[in-house]
């Protein structure tokens, strides 16, 4: 692919955006057996919630796992051997929710099998199925360029991380986060910056330290490019 010069490419526009949060209408669950039929019976949207926005979520604090099922199990159930299991479960590397939902079950069934009884949580520490509407919003933010998006990049806000480099892989055909695909537009100049993030384990991360992460990686490849 030839190399395109800056006038001839759409400028990047950062976008924001919100979750809406509401029930997924499953009762909720009180023990591993209830989790274990919830999880088989619940919608698409819910599974993805519960995997997947995690991150842009400002109640979503657990510094150790990275999704509800896990932090439910360590908190609620004190089931430490299952939300470990549950816990390493990244739903990115999979090609499709539905194969999520089967290991879940998997872990489930196991887990079920090891254990003689079910105790069953404390009231109010239910497990509460939910999902969500994202709200999408323009920051008014265009970059006109790569040198705009390097100096804008620590400007961004968390939940505009969110939208462009972690929810971009569901939405997007290639599964690729928004500011690589916009930069590979730029030809091989900038190849190095895509390949960087797409090296970036981000499910893991808090989107603060994904943020940092982030500025930090693609932050040395920039002072290298604009001194050549």
């Amino acid at each position: 692919m030839s190399e395109r010069t800056e006038t001839q490419l759409m400028p990047f526009e950062v976008k924001d955006c919100a979750l809406i949060t509401r029930m997924a209408g499953l009762e909720t669950a009180i023990n591993l057996r209830e989790l274990r039929e919830r999880v088989a019976a619940m919608p698409m949207d819910c599974l993805f919630h519960h995997f997947c926005e995690t991150q842009v979520r400002p109640t979503f604090d657990d510094p150790e796992f990275s999704n509800d099922f896990a932090v439910w199990s360590a908190r609620s159930l004190r089931d430490r051997v299952l939300a470990e299991r549950l816990g390493v479960i990244n739903p990115y590397t999979c090609s499709d929710l539905e194969i999520v939902r089967e290991l879940v079950l998997e872990i489930l069934d196991e887990r079920i099998s090891e254990l003689a009884h079910f105790p069953s949580v404390q009231r109010g520490e239910e497990f509460q199925f939910m999902s969500a509407t994202t709200v999408v919003f323009s920051t008014g933010i265009l970059l006109s360029s790569p040198d705009d998006f390097f100096r804008q990049l620590p400007h961004i806000s968390h939940s505009s991380i969110y939208y462009h480099f972690v929810e971009a892989r569901r939405r997007t055909e290639h599964a690729v986060d928004d500011f690589s695909t916009w930069l590979t537009e730029y030809g091989s100049m900038f190849q190095d910056v895509v390949d960087t993030l797409s090296r970036i384990d981000f499910y893991y991360l808090s989107l603060p330290l994904l943020h940092d992460t982030i500025i930090r990686e693609v932050g040395g490849i920039a002072v290298k490019v604009g001194h050549e």
